[in-house]
């Protein structure tokens, strides 16, 4: 059996995954990272995207992230989320409402740094909605 590494993704309101995972992969800030046991220590920034859990103890899940931080080391890997949501649960109403604000905060945006943000997070959204 090969080594699996310790996962938890943890969200402002609550733990929502504790478990060995074969693999996970990561939306990280400078594109998709996987993680398995043994990974290099290090701890990056997560943009809007997909968590993918791969070899859990449920079967395989997924998450969509909304930004956040993980931090890895060889036997353990933390995500902590702004906002987590299963995509077992994501609703395409819900997402349609949240691509029409999210395209409302690039129109008001009084910073450039601001409406990066909201530009990241309204193709984030359309994407995963296209993947729907």
């Amino acid at each position: 059996m090969a080594d699996k590494i310790s996962f938890e993704l943890v969200s402002p309101e609550r733990l929502l995954l504790s478990e060995e995972a074969d693999m996970v992969t990561l939306p990280g800030a400078e594109g998709d990272m996987g993680v398995m046991a043994g990974h290099m220590p290090l701890v990056t920034t997560l943009r809007p995207g997909v968590i993918d859990v791969k070899g859990g103890s449920q079967s395989d899940r997924r998450y969509f992230v909304l930004r956040g931080f993980a931090e890895v080391n060889p036997t353990k890997l933390t995500v902590l989320a702004e906002e987590a949501i299963p995509m077992a649960q994501v609703d395409a109403a819900v997402l349609d409402q949240r691509i029409r604000d999210a395209e409302e905060d690039i129109l008001q945006a009084k910073t450039e740094g601001i409406r990066a943000k909201a530009v990241e997070t309204a193709n984030s959204l359309k994407a995963m909605r296209a993947g729907l």
